[in-house]
């Protein structure tokens, strides 16, 4: 019985709809990205406005430095935060220690406006992120028996929950900080970026009230022990067996499509870089007469999801219920990459029409081409990132569920830094070449997983 509480409840027929857990770790999840996309909203704009302004004051360049380095290595500490879960706190205690100290990052940026309240937050958000990150991605698996059919279209709909929170947050964060307490002294605007912090932390605060009071009701046992160890009752033996074949091979898998994925996300977060700097300078923003503000079109994405998710959730249902059954994860992946690349590929008429030379715009790109790249880049990560996240949870084997979970969100901190790298040289190189070279290579790639596919699922093993 030692290791039957993870899965007693998952035993209901795949039929049913899904199990009130999944909504319980959806809003989980919604109110600590709330947290976490509010503050990182903020974050760029409290480094480089002035001390006089409420900032900190730092030059752009070393700003760029230290945003970098916090967005990319929170996609890393989920790889010791798992194995820590894995092998001595339980995913549920790790999910709970991640949100306080998260809580307690954002409350000391809120309370010490220096750059040691800085470091010492952010500190404290990296190391949070890591507890919290990998378990609650790997808890919606373990509310489904390994091969239950709804399992993609669950992770497709906790991925909303994430979205949820990433669209409302810079709203309500960014309103507090810049306008609400936002006040004029002598000509001079002093913002109130701290505020914003504030809201973070209450946020991440109200996920945990919610996860701790409903948990045992909704999740039961799932989540309370360590894995890496197996538990027995009668005996106190250690068991050290080896990976068999079959969990060599799907470890291999993760580890192969994490490779693959540094390439999608390395794309994809050239939104807040040079697709926020190409929209700025080079498209006609303006709807009858009034310009829309280009943060507006971080929005899209997040809209995009909680548009299309659904649709998607329920096209895996209908297609893992048809005679030929579902598609298989690398091909989802595949079209991911793919979907992604064509969004770059719609660009490039754009960018030969506007040029990269900032100081001689002639001609702007229609606003509805930067509408159509977000649709694409949201469709390809409908199809990549939830699908993903199934696919470490139905692979990993179970005493290092977690840490998998760690290396594949790795994939994306690393992607974060060669996003940054290939954002750079938009100034040398020019629009026109980055964003093709980008195209190209997440269509290349996507057509090479294709080729792949059987292989990889043969070595899934999960028919």
């Amino acid at each position: 019985m030692g290791a039957l509480p993870e899965v007693q409840p998952m035993q209901q027929e795949q039929n049913k709809k899904h199990p009130p857990g999944l909504y319980l770790l959806f809003f989980t999840e919604l109110w600590e990205r709330f947290s976490y996309y509010g503050m990182r909203g903020l974050l760029i704009l409290y480094l480089t406005t002035e001390l006089v302004s409420g900032g900190l004051g730092f030059d752009k360049s070393v700003a760029m430095l230290i945003y970098g380095f916090f967005t990319g290595t929170v996609y890393f500490t989920p790889i010791l935060g798992g194995m820590l879960s894995d092998r001595f706190l339980g995913k549920r205690l790790a999910i709970t220690i991640g949100g306080v100290t998260m809580a307690i990052g954002n409350f000391i940026l809120f309370a010490i406006n220096t750059k040691l309240g800085l470091y010492i937050g952010l500190l404290l958000l990296i190391i949070g992120n890591g507890f919290f990150k990998p378990n609650i991605s790997t808890l919606v698996g373990q509310l489904y028996s390994p091969n239950d059919k709804r399992k993609d279209a669950a992770f497709t709909i906790f991925y909303m929950g994430i979205n949820f929170g990433a669209l409302f947050a810079p709203l309500v964060c960014g309103y507090l900080a810049e306008k609400y307490f936002a006040t004029t002294i002598n000509g001079v605007v002093h913002y109130g970026f701290r505020y914003g912090f504030l809201a973070a932390s209450i946020g991440m605060i109200i996920g945990q009230l919610i996860f701790n009071l409903f948990g045992n009701r909704y999740l039961g046992d799932i989540g309370k022990k360590p894995t890496g160890k197996k538990v027995t009752t009668n005996t106190a033996v250690k068991t050290k067996t080896p990976l068999t074949k079959r969990e060599k091979q799907r470890t291999a898998v993760i580890l192969i499509l994490t490779c693959f994925i540094v390439f999608f996300w390395a794309g994809f977060e050239q939104a807040g870089s040079s697709l926020t700097l190409y929209t700025d300078k080079f498209v006609d923003k303006s709807i009858g007469g009034w310009t829309m503000p280009t943060s507006w079109f971080q929005s899209l994405n997040p809209f995009f999801i909680i548009v299309l998710a659904p649709v998607l959730s329920a096209l895996w249902m209908k297609l893992s219920n048809s005679k030929r059954g579902d598609l298989p994860i690398p091909v989802k992946m595949a079209l991911g990459m793919i979907l992604l690349g064509l969004g770059f590929v719609v660009l490039i008429p754009a960018v030969m029409h506007t040029g990269s030379d900032e100081q001689h715009v002639l001609h702007k790109a229609n606003l509805l081409v930067i509408v159509l790249t977000y649709f694409l880049h949201t469709l390809g990560e409908l199809c990549l990132s939830p699908i993903g996240l199934s696919m470490v949870s139905k692979l990993a084997p179970v005493r290092f569920a977690s840490l998998l979970m760690g290396v594949w969100l790795s994939g994306t901190g690393l992607a974060n830094y060669l996003a940054g790298a290939l954002a750079a040289y938009t100034e040398s190189l020019g629009y026109l070449e980055i964003f093709a070279l980008i195209g190209a290579i997440n269509i290349g790639f996507g057509l090479i997983l294709l080729l792949l596919s059987r292989k990889i699922v043969a070595m899934m093993g999960l028919e």
